[in-house]
């Protein structure tokens, strides 16, 4: 599954599986821009990847400023004139809280980050695609999409529903100009962004709200790693999928088949 020759942008490449994904696409022979919120965390994977031998070219931006991420992808542009790769990662689990206490401000930082961050990254990435043709994978969940057991987290997985029928309706669009666009579903991964979920009065749900904690049939209460699902997505943006679009891969241990 050889990226050589080929430009991968990963948003939210600080850490977790945006981080795990940078690496294995350099290490597959693309050079990777890795996105981060902030300058730090991107050159800190940027440094990894230079360790083993890759080409990085480490950004900062916040996703759902459309005006950042349009500058991002210019300088893409004047740097390397082609992107073939773009994994749309950057999330944030949010505030899980129930619906009555749940602010409007709150609901509208997670769809931004998540769902609209998502449309951004796509949207000023497509001139740059359609040019040699290419592959987008955005990053969802089993949350929203397979799983509604995780009470709370309705704003969460409101985003993760629809950045899967955002791929569906891109992979449509941007097929017959040699774009293909899938998603991956994690399930529960081992990650940091469980440290940043703020949750209010969940357990006045009568119902469990934690995430991504859970049985899973292929490894009981173990969770995935972050390499697994960036396996899942390099796999997604090679040649050896060349005939996969607008289709979801759940990289959850079975997970959703029984929450």
């Amino acid at each position: 599954m050889t990226l050589e020759g080929k430009v991968a942008l990963v948003t939210g490449a600080g850490s977790g599986i945006g981080r795990a994904t940078a690496v294995r696409l350099a290490r597959e022979g693309a050079t990777v821009v890795p996105l981060g919120h902030r300058q730090e965390s991107a050159d800190d994977v940027a440094a990894e990847i230079r360790r083993d031998g890759g080409t990085a070219f480490p950004v900062a931006a916040n996703v759902e400023d459309a005006a950042m991420v349009r500058d991002v992808l210019d300088r893409v542009e004047q740097e390397f004139g082609r992107l073939d790769v773009v994994v749309a990662n950057a999330g944030v689990n949010g505030v899980w809280a129930p619906l009555e206490e749940l602010e409007p401000e709150d609901w509208a930082s997670t769809i931004d980050t998540n769902l609209t961050g998502t449309f951004h990254t796509v949207r000023y990435a497509v001139p740059l695609l359609v040019r040699q043709g290419g592959a987008v994978v955005v990053v969802s969940s089993i949350n929203g999409t397979r799983t509604f057991s995780n009470s709370g987290a309705s704003a969460y997985a409101t985003s993760k529903a629809g950045q899967v029928a955002f791929a569906r309706m891109a992979a449509v669009e941007l097929g017959p100009r040699g774009v293909r666009v899938n998603s991956v579903c994690p399930g529960a991964i081992d990650t940091e962004i469980d440290d940043n979920t703020e949750q209010r009065h969940t357990d006045d749900l009568g119902v469990e709200a934690e995430y991504p904690e859970g049985q899973i049939p292929l490894t009981g209460e173990e969770s995935g790693e972050a390499a697994q699902v960036a396996d899942a997505i390099a796999y997604l943006v090679s040649d050896a999928a060349s005939h996969v679009t607008g289709t979801e891969v759940f990289v959850d241990g079975g997970q959703s088949l029984i929450a």
